[in-house]
């Protein structure tokens, strides 16, 4: 019997979206997709600070849309994550299995024992004797907050991998790999940036970078002298059109600016160190990528054509259950869920 897929849960800092699919020989299909926001602070750098409204909101979406599937897939991002990609003496499976843990306690700055971990061997250097093998390592306090506050909701948590790696996965699904490019992939979230590179289809480079689309509404608010909420409201409703918005749309404009300095000197920095000279293409996800002054501030620095991730581009959406105006709402924040939501049960 065909394995299902899970259900993709992104608990991200200021909401939680999911996405349903199903899998058929007639293609991957659009079965749910919804998101609720989560109250001020429930998660604060990474950590359930309200794990009763964090088990309330997966409880309401789902009971509002009737997900009748437990089998559900997370992910976690930050500090308490570490990623690395090492090089090892060539060895077989076995010989991996054995030692990953004395090489891995030689990258990781916590004990072996405080970490869930995962590695998955990239590629072999037959040449050189070598191989290069990525090394998962993420708190185990932090995924087990997570895994209960799941549990607790009623779910059945059979997944958990890090944000950059869902982004990948519905990159991948979407667009595909080609042979030879460099892509790099930017989830720019409430409260992180989420970057991964790719070289010909394998994990060159991640890094988080703590900073997110939160920077706008804070600047707002000092700037303009108004609530946090206020100042939100003003983020996500604004009018170009409207010259009484002249202040905010520099404001915006500025924190574009800010974001993409730090966003482009962990691309110098990745440039600096590899073989490749520029990126063939960048994609841009995440609830902030609907800034307008981003993108393009992104670019200018890049001096490569960003464009923004479209997750459903080869799914089967269905018209009357999902409009244009959802899916345009829903495309650049979905793409962790969306990733998440091609996993199954057993999946590695």
């Amino acid at each position: 019997m065909a394995r299902k897929n899970a259900i993709g849960l992104d608990i991200g800092a200021s909401s939680i979206k999911l996405v349903q699919l199903k899998e058929s020989k007639r293609g991957v299909q659009l079965e749910r997709l919804a998101m609720k926001p989560l109250p001020t602070e429930a998660i604060v750098e990474g950590s359930l600070m309200g794990q009763s409204a964090v088990v309330n909101t997966i409880r309401d979406l789902i009971n509002t849309h009737k997900i009748k599937v437990k089998d559900t897939a997370l992910s976690i991002s930050g500090m308490s994550v570490i990623i690395k990609k090492i090089s090892l003496p060539s060895m077989d499976a076995d010989e991996l299995e054995e030692q990953i843990n004395w090489e891995a306690a030689q990258y990781i700055p916590y004990d072996v024992t405080e970490v869930h971990m995962d590695y998955q061997l990239l590629q072999r250097r037959p040449d050189q004797g070598q191989m290069d093998v990525l090394l998962v390592a993420a708190k185990r306090d932090m995924v087990d907050e997570y895994v209960h506050a799941v549990r607790t909701a009623g779910l059945n948590p059979v997944v958990v991998e890090v944000d950059c790696f869902s982004v990948q996965n519905a990159f991948e699904h979407a667009y595909g790999f080609n042979p030879g490019e460099t892509i790099a992939l930017i989830d720019v979230g409430a409260t992180t940036v989420n970057m991964s590179i790719v070289s010909n289809g394998i994990t060159m480079f991640t890094r988080d970078i703590n900073m997110g689309g939160n920077l706008y509404t804070e600047e707002i608010r000092k700037q303009l002298g108004v609530s946090y909420d206020e100042a939100e409201n003003l983020k996500v409703d604004q009018d170009p059109q409207d010259p009484a918005q002249a202040d905010l749309r520099r404001i915006m404009e500025r924190v574009s600016e800010t974001l993409a300095g730090e966003i482009q000197r962990s691309l110098d920095f990745y440039l600096n160190n590899a073989a490749e000279s520029q990126f063939n293409r960048l994609y841009l996800s995440g609830g902030a990528s609907r800034e307008p002054s981003l993108a393009g501030a992104i670019e200018r620095r890049a001096r490569v054509k960003v464009e923004l991730a479209d997750p459903f581009r080869n799914v089967q959406v269905d018209r009357k259950l999902f409009g244009e105006e959802l899916l345009a709402e829903m495309r650049p924040i979905s793409v962790v869920a969306f990733g998440l939501a091609l996993r199954k049960a057993l999946d590695k």
